[in-house]
């Protein structure tokens, strides 16, 4: 048959050529079939929908005080079928409320009054305080009415003591360096499948923001620099000439341009001479928006073509305390990051005009922003880097619900870290999350992957979210052979990107995009529990070479690699990929043609767990 008329059947047919999907579903997402907005082809429906909204913030920070004070105007624009009777708002910063409750450890005199909420007015009219309940991180109003279509202004006027201690994503760093996130009050998601996201934030399972544009005018005092989500479109109102030419020269060179360095810092020539600054920012369609500052930091920039067909380049940057040696490094890891994203993997142009690294107190993405801590070791200081910027496609360019599915996310910076990481230095060998993997394999808080990430426990809040989706997305990339892998992800990426997929919008896209069924792994390895437990059987003369038989003792679908030393000591290795497991066989039998005498054989290799490696070495007689 002629190739394009192949193609164009399967097209047409989508799966029905490759079986009846069989994963679960959960009600709400059986429903969003039914009302259209979600197919069971993995792409989204005809009625798809989701809601948006403009941001206009203005921020008022004495770093001196940690008071932050701000307004917020909102333009929220109901896009759903539904007419909405309430709105629900989300008060990040009340994690560290006196009483709110929370997950995460806060110490005793980290803890405040939380967000004060002076103001809230909705369509020029003010909303009483006795119509506002605020519980801890979540705030919601009733409402009139928003019909389909409508569109909501809302302006709200607030205030709150940044954290100093228990960093948790946010607060301050030094003296003189801040790193400020989940600042403002924002309308919660509205979707499809759930409706309002009701689900509190306990300082332990992530966020879920709708795609809004946002303009933000940040005033601090004049001898800060501000670095934020979006673009600064008052460079030279606030930078001197000197500090502007050569944030302008990054983004047009591959080298590593000194933007601040110890001159400038030491005779104040870093900003304009004023008592303060209002730094304008503004970005589009982007999850978030998050700022930093310092008045001691230097800054490295470099940039790269991310996309050759247009020639569009991104702005890296590092931005840095001077004291912390490892971070010089960093502008170089970051450059490399961004480039194998590009054109390694997932070989996507990276989405953003720029990406900063801030030298802070956690290990966190946000759009365009990395608060990174210093490392001792140069390769934690890779790893660290390239997971946090493979943040960047997972969960910001895919507006993935990390609150419900922090898999989604977490498990492709896993990947992204797992595999990036040599390409940077090939002496790495990560084997981040492989060990606790195995350990705990069939123990009680290995729950499958799907169990929601606010329902996880004990190790299993670790394992679930990084280690086994990351395992579970390197086997299928095995399975498929990186061609046809990569045409799989770009199917869904190119089908999700700026929306909000669910989990089995990913399963049901990478079918589609793949051409195979591959319904018999997502089930066993996401869906389903198990010990990861395979051991050698038995290593059988033949005519042409041996026949090694392997078990699958613990029924999870596993590669297979096998190290063979043969008599005269040499070596070879044989791989198999999951597939050897789709039919559901307890063993399978391995060919191995050769003239050479086998001695010994070792099963396993880093990126597979083991729970008992007592069967995985076998002598041959």
């Amino acid at each position: 048959m002629n190739k394009l008329i192949l193609v164009s059947l399967i097209s047409t047919m989508g799966l029905s050529a490759f079986g009846q999907q069989v994963l679960p579903a959960t009600a709400t997402v059986q429903q969003a079939y039914a009302k259209q907005t979600r197919n069971k082809n993995g792409k989204p429906g005809p009625k798809y929908w989701q809601n948006t909204a403009d941001y206009d913030l203005k921020v008022d920070f004495d770093p001196s005080t940690r008071v932050l004070k701000g307004t917020v105007a909102i333009s929220y624009k109901n896009q759903s079928p539904d007419t909405l009777k309430e709105i629900w708002f989300k008060l990040y910063p009340n994690l560290y409320q006196k009483g709110a409750p929370r997950t995460s450890k806060i110490a005793e005199k980290d803890l405040g009054e939380g967000v004060a909420i002076s103001e809230l007015e909705l369509n020029g009219k003010a909303v009483p305080a006795a119509a506002i309940a605020i519980e801890g991180t979540n705030m919601h109003t009733a409402i009139a009415g928003l019909a389909p279509g409508a569109t909501a202004k809302l302006n709200i006027s607030y205030q709150y003591i940044l954290n100093k201690g228990s960093h948790t994503r946010t607060g301050q760093v030094d003296d003189g360096a801040f790193f400020i996130a989940y600042f403002f009050p924002r309308i919660a998601v509205y979707d499809d499948v759930d409706g309002w996201n009701k689900y509190p934030y306990l300082g332990d399972a992530e966020f879920y923001n709708d795609f809004c544009n946002f303009k933000a005018a940040v005033t601090v005092p004049g001898d800060y620099a501000v670095w934020a989500t979006g673009d600064l479109v008052n460079t030279k109102n606030v930078f001197t000439p000197v500090i502007a030419d050569r944030i302008a020269l990054a983004g047009k060179v591959d080298s590593v341009v000194d933007v601040i360095t110890p001159a400038e810092l030491s005779a104040g020539t870093v900003t304009t001479k004023q008592d303060h600054h209002t730094w304008k920012f503004e970005a589009e369609n982007v999850t978030d928006f998050v700022f930093a500052l310092s008045n001691h930091y230097l800054w490295k920039s470099s940039s790269l073509v991310v996309d050759p067909k247009t020639g569009r380049r991104t702005r890296v940057d590092a931005v840095f305390n001077p004291d912390h040696k490892d971070y010089y490094e960093v502008i170089g890891f970051a450059r490399k990051s961004v480039e194998a994203m590009s054109y390694n993997f997932p070989k996507w142009p990276f989405p953003y005009q720029h990406e900063t690294v801030f030298d802070g107190l956690d290990q966190m993405e946000y759009p365009m922003m990395v608060n990174d801590n210093p490392t001792a070791k140069r390769a934690d200081a890779i790893t660290l880097t390239d997971h946090e910027i493979f943040h960047t496609m997972f969960p910001f360019y895919m507006g993935i619900n990390e609150t419900k599915y922090g898999w989604m996310d977490e498990g492709w910076a896993t990947i992204g870290e797992w595999l990036i990481s040599p390409m940077i230095d090939p002496s790495i060998v990560d084997d981040y999350g492989i060990s606790a993997t195995a350990i705990s394999s069939g123990t009680a808080s290995d729950t499958p992957i799907m169990t929601l990430t606010p329902d996880l426990k004990g190790v299993g809040s670790f394992t679930n979210s990084y280690p086994k989706p990351g395992m579970g997305y390197l086997f299928i990339k095995d399975e498929l052979g990186d061609e046809l892998f990569t045409k799989a992800l770009h199917h869904y990426i190119e089908q999700w990107h700026g929306k909000h997929p669910m989990p089995q919008d990913f399963f049901y896209s990478m079918n589609e995009g793949a051409g195979r069924n591959l319904d018999w792994f997502w089930k066993r390895w996401f869906f389903e529990g198990g010990v990861n437990d395979l051991g050698l059987v038995s290593a059988d003369k033949t005519e042409g070479g041996y026949l090694i038989k392997v078990e699958n003792k613990g029924g999870r679908p596993l590669p297979v690699d096998l190290s063979l030393t043969y008599s005269d000591d040499s070596t070879e290795k044989l791989h198999q990929s999951v597939g050897v497991w789709e039919k559901g066989d307890k063993t399978i039998s391995v060919p191995l043609k050769t003239t050479k005498k086998l001695k010994r054989i070792l099963l396993g290799s880093v990126h597979v767990p083991d729970k008992f490696d007592n069967n995985n070495f076998l002598n041959v007689k």
